[in-house]
C-alpha cells in the first residue's frame, strides 16, 4: 500500500476541520488543541491555545492531558501526520479525535492567532534530555526550573550535595549563603569542595564550582552570616529555602523567617549514621505543621552535642542532601507528594527508612499568627546537629 492510499484510507475514518472551526472550538473550552510537531519545528510559533507534544511522546503523555472521553484536535505542520496520529488516538480508545486540515501552515495562512513558545536552546536541551523524556518534567517542567529561585543556607555537608544536584537540574537561580572558610575536616563529607579549597569562601569556591557544572544557571555567592536584621531581606525573592545548617540558632531563624514570608523550608539534618528530612509550607497546607510545631523550643546544650563532640557518617549528609534535592525539585515542579505533615527518618547502620505522620499544633504561636502579631525572632542558644 502506498502512502497516498494509506492517508486515503485513515481519512475514512479521522475527521477533518478547518483551521477557523478548530479555532472556535479552542476558544469556547469545547476542544484540547495539540501540536504534535518537533521541537525544533515550533521555534517558528504556535496556534494560540495550543499545548505542545512532540509526535514520537504522544502516546505515552497525552493521558496527563487528556481523558479519552475529551473531544481532541491535533496538528501537525501540513496535516498528514496529525491524521495518523489522530487514527494512533482513536485505536488507543479515544472517541473523539479530529485531525486539523493544512496543519500550521494552514493556520498561519487563515492569519489566525499564535505565539511565540519558550523553548530551550539546543545546547539545554541536550543537557536535561533525560528530563524531557519524562512526561513529570517535559519541557514546561524544566522551563518552570529554569525560572524558579532556591536559596540554599549553609554551604556544608547538607549543602554541597543539594546545591550540586540542583544545579545538575537546571534551576535558574541557585543562591548559597555561608560565612565560613573551606577547612581540611570539611573534606570528609563536603562534597563540593577539594584541597585546592582549602582557607577558601565557601560560597565563592561553591559558585566557581557550580558555574562550571552549569554555565546557564546563575549562583549567587552571600558570604554573611545570616541573622535577624537581615533574614527577611535575604530571603525575598526565593521560591523555597533549604535549611542545610547545623546550628539550632540559624535552623530556628530560619524556620521562622520562611513561616512569617509563607515560603517552603526543605529541611534535613544529621547525627552520626542518622539523617532527618521533612517540609515546612504550613501557608500551603494549613493542616500541616511549621518546625515550631514539631519542635516548640531547642534542647539544653547538654543534650545537643555538636559534630566535632559526637561525629558523623561523611556519607550521611551526602543520602540526605540528595532527599532534600529531591524534594526541592518536587516542590518546584508540583509533581508527587511532598513530606508535609511527616518526617523521613533514616538510620544508615541498619538501613532503615521511617516516614513519621507530624501534626501541626493548633495553638502554634507561629504558623497560626498573621504578619501584625508574629513573635519577634528570637536568638537560641543550643549546640549544633542534633536530630
Amino acid at each position: 500500500m502506498s502512502t497516498d492510499d494509506f492517508l486515503k484510507k485513515i481519512q475514512a475514518s479521522v475527521r477533518e476541520i478547518t483551521p477557523a472551526d478548530a479555532l472556535k472550538l479552542v476558544s469556547d473550552g469545547t476542544s484540547k488543541l495539540f501540536d504534535i510537531r518537533e521541537d525544533r519545528e515550533i521555534e517558528s510559533g504556535m496556534a494560540q491555545g495550543a499545548k505542545h507534544i512532540a509526535r514520537a511522546f504522544l502516546e505515552l503523555q497525552i493521558a496527563q492531558y487528556a481523558q479519552p472521553k475529551d473531544p481532541i484536535i491535533l496538528m501537525c505542520a501540513s496535516g498528514k501526520r496529525s491524521l495518523i496520529a489522530a487514527h494512533q488516538l482513536q485505536e488507543l480508545g479515544y472517541r473523539d479525535v479530529v485531525s486539523l486540515a493544512g496543519g500550521f501552515d494552514g493556520w498561519k495562512a487563515s492569519d489566525l492567532p499564535s505565539c511565540q513558545p519558550r523553548i530551550l536552546a539546543s545546547r539545554e536541551q541536550s543537557r536535561y534530555a533525560r528530563h524531557l523524556l519524562m512526561p513529570e518534567v517535559s519541557l514546561e517542567g524544566q522551563l518552570k526550573l529554569k525560572d524558579s529561585r532556591v536559596l540554599i543556607v549553609g554551604a556544608g555537608g547538607l549543602g554541597s550535595p543539594v546545591a550540586l544536584y540542583l544545579a545538575a537540574a537546571g534551576i535558574g537561580t541557585l543562591a548559597m549563603i555561608d560565612d565560613d572558610k573551606v577547612e581540611l575536616s570539611n573534606l570528609q563529607r563536603q562534597v563540593m569542595y577539594t584541597e585546592d579549597d582549602l582557607d577558601s569562601s565557601k560560597v565563592q569556591a561553591s559558585k566557581h564550582r557550580l558555574q562550571g557544572m552549569n554555565a546557564d544557571i546563575e549562583v549567587v555567592a552571600i558570604e554573611k552570616r545570616l541573622n535577624s536584621d537581615n533574614v527577611e531581606e535575604i530571603f525575598h525573592g526565593y521560591d523555597v529555602i533549604i535549611d542545610g545548617t547545623d546550628n539550632f540558632n540559624t535552623r530556628y531563624l530560619i524556620a521562622d523567617a520562611c513561616t512569617k514570608l509563607k515560603i517552603p523550608n526543605i529541611h534535613g539534618s544529621v547525627y552520626r549514621f542518622e539523617g532527618l528530612v521533612s517540609v515546612f509550607a504550613p501557608d500551603a497546607n494549613p493542616s500541616t505543621p511549621c518546625y515550631r510545631c514539631l519542635y516548640p523550643e531547642p534542647p539544653p546544650p547538654e543534650l545537643a552535642p555538636s559534630c566535632s563532640e559526637a561525629g558523623v557518617l561523611g556519607v550521611v549528609p551526602g543520602v540526605i542532601g540528595c532527599l532534600m534535592a529531591t524534594e526541592t525539585v518536587k516542590w518546584l515542579l508540583g509533581i508527587g507528594e511532598p513530606l508535609l505533615g511527616h518526617v523521613l527518618s533514616i538510620n544508615a547502620l541498619r538501613m532503615t527508612f521511617k516516614k513519621l505522620p507530624i501534626e501541626a499544633n493548633l495553638e502554634c504561636r507561629w504558623c497560626k499568627s498573621n504578619a501584625e502579631d508574629f513573635p519577634d525572632y528570637v536568638e537560641v542558644q543550643s549546640a549544633a546537629c542534633a536530630l
